[in-house]
């Protein structure tokens, strides 16, 4: 299953994403949920990168499936945009095929 952390602080500013797992759905390489949630997650991160100057550090392991994205400074809309329409697409993922495949946690710092 892959396990989405979405950390936010007090004030709703988003502090921490963190993604991991494989979601059992296929065979590795047919895995269509694991492919759109590869795709929702790199494409914020690299959107994030390319069209804002937020800093952020991320880490990427492959074998494991896993994304960490940590910022320490507020975000600005855009990034806050980006990181909302990526949750958007995850949560879309865990409707409609199940949280047996894909769980999302909110946490708040």
């Amino acid at each position: 299953m892959i396990q989405a952390v979405i950390i936010k602080d007090s004030l709703g500013e988003y502090k921490e994403i963190r993604i991991d797992g494989h979601a059992g759905y296929a065979e590795s390489g047919q895995d269509i949920i694991c492919a759109a949630v590869s795709v929702l997650a790199q494409n914020a991160v690299n959107s994030i990168e390319t069209f804002t100057d937020d800093p952020f550090q991320a880490e990427v392991n492959e074998e494991d499936g896993a994304l960490a994205v940590r910022f320490q400074d507020s975000v600005s809309e855009k990034t806050k945009l980006l990181l909302d329409s990526m949750v958007l697409g995850l949560e879309s993922i865990e409707e409609s095929y199940g949280s047996q495949y894909i769980r999302i946690r909110f946490e708040e710092v």
